[in-house]
């Protein structure tokens, strides 16, 4: 898939889960945050069972794909639990984390808890001046995460103008996200920066919220790989 790592994140539906793994894709991606209509505590009324600890479900996501949570402004403890409960691989903070609670939180995870996980910090992106964000959590994260800056909290469907990422000059490298959709991938595969590694796929491929298009994910994959 072009050496690049695809994350594929709001999922919770166990078979939606299996179908988007056998795809091929790195990283699954689930949100933990209540505001969240893709939110994994909350029951969706038709779209089957949630990937938990007590049913299973998650056991489909196997070793190659890594799982990651997604979370935002939470307590440490209840991030703790929930690396415990899923098997989390990664960490994904998309609020206004704390340098030193990320520090904290790293120390109390590895290695007693999840030796080797790793942290990425979001980071919302409008204009040049909020690359430099990055700066505040050089030493304390192991990858960024360039989103669209929006009202809600990822999941917008929007875009930013990737360009500004030129002004990116840290050693960390980062994922690309923000409204990447099934008609992309060209875009995607012209996109270069010596620091990005992957992309990160959300709204744009669903056919409801937590839901995704395994057909469209199929499609944009096989793009991006010619």
């Amino acid at each position: 898939m072009n050496n690049l790592i695809v994350k594929v994140c709001g999922m919770r539906d166990g078979e939606n889960i299996r179908q988007v793994v056998e795809l091929g894709v790195d990283w699954i991606g689930m949100i933990f945050w209540d505001k969240s209509p893709r939110n994994v505590t909350m029951i969706p009324t038709n779209a089957g069972i949630i990937p938990d600890r007590a049913n299973g479900q998650w056991s489909k996501v196997n070793g190659q794909c890594k799982r990651v949570g997604v979370f935002v402004d939470e307590m440490a403890q209840n991030i703790v639990t929930r690396v415990f409960n899923y098997k989390l691989d990664i960490i994904q903070l998309h609020g206004h984390e704390s340098p030193t609670l990320i520090r904290n939180l790293r120390l109390t995870l590895d290695p007693d808890i999840r030796p080797g996980i790793k942290i990425i910090k979001a980071i919302s992106v409008e204009t040049i001046d909020d690359i430099a964000t990055y700066k505040d959590y050089s030493d304390c994260v192991d990858y960024f995460l360039f989103d669209t800056k929006c009202k809600t909290v990822g999941g917008s469907g929007e875009q930013f103008d990737w360009s500004i990422l030129d002004a990116y000059d840290g050693e960390l490298p980062f994922l690309l996200s923000g409204g990447i959709g099934p008609d992309d991938a060209e875009r995607v595969r012209a996109f270069h920066h010596p620091k990005c590694i992957g992309i990160d796929l959300n709204s744009r491929f669903e056919t409801e919220p937590g839901i995704k298009d395994v057909d469209a994910l199929r499609r944009f994959l096989s793009q991006l790989s010619h």
